[in-house]
């Protein structure tokens, strides 16, 4: 398994090479003056920067994508080293594919997540910040209003950032969401197996979604809070639509010998 995130710099040498355009960046035909546009991605807005709307802190960007992490007028420019964001999974895919590797299943990534320590809450032990030094890059404060920055960033950081696991691996929780190749159901299934793969497309479930495929993601991100998601454990697991980017969102691959 790739020791950290996928960051900018690999992803655009995948780029270079093969001229891939990522779903965020590919023209949608829309109405209008300016129709043909880039279907883009969501970002997190900062909710008290929108004049009252303190209950909406995500926006579907239009050309927001893995170059333009924030929208027009950004880029990665000083970030070469963070994890690349606004991949979907087909995106994730090409990208592994180029390399020869795959995407890991849930229980591959989750068992590499624990680094040897079955059964601990976090994937460091038992306790989320020891001697209060942080071990992943979350939210400090109260979110969605007040990140105190007490792990010394506010969005991505770099990968490698944070102490490596019992298996040498790093960001495993926090910094951003992960893709797996496993479809999303709310519980798991075929738990006596070994590596099991997860249901059938066709079994698929988001109760927030019903009908819309969704794949399961991991590990948690720079937004997840105490107060709010608390989804930076090894054992949490969140849906997410297989055709939309996010800038929480990266991925990291597996080489799969048998």
């Amino acid at each position: 398994m790739d020791r950290t995130e996928v960051t900018n710099a690999q992803f655009r040498r995948f780029v270079d090479a093969t001229g891939y355009v990522t779903e965020a960046e590919r023209v949608v035909d829309g109405t209008g003056a300016g129709a043909r546009r880039p279907s883009g991605s969501v970002v997190f807005v900062d909710p008290t920067s929108q004049a009252g709307r303190s209950d909406t802190w995500w926006h579907l960007v239009p050309e927001a994508n893995w170059r333009h992490p924030e929208g027009p007028g950004s880029d990665i420019g000083g970030r070469e080293n963070h994890p690349v964001v606004h991949v979907t999974y087909n995106d994730a895919i090409a990208y592994a594919r180029w390399l020869g590797r795959e995407l890991p299943t849930e229980a591959q990534w989750e068992h590499a997540a624990r680094g040897g320590l079955d059964g601990a809450p976090y994937a460091w032990g038992g306790e989320f910040t020891p001697q209060g030094v942080a071990m992943a890059n979350t939210w400090q404060g109260f979110f969605p209003i007040q990140n105190t920055r007490g792990d010394g960033y506010l969005a991505t950081a770099p990968v490698g950032c944070f102490t490596a696991n019992g298996y040498g691996l790093r960001d495993m929780i926090g910094n951003v969401w992960e893709w797996t190749s496993d479809w999303y159901r709310p519980r798991h299934d075929g738990l006596g197996d070994v590596n099991p793969t997860g249901p059938r497309q066709e079994d698929s479930y988001d109760p927030r979604q019903p009908g819309v495929p969704s794949r399961v993601i991991k590990g948690g991100s720079f937004l997840c809070a105490q107060n709010f998601c608390q989804r930076y454990r090894p054992a949490s697991r969140h849906p997410q639509e297989v055709g939309l980017g996010a800038s929480h969102l990266g991925f990291r691959t597996v080489l799969n010998t048998r």
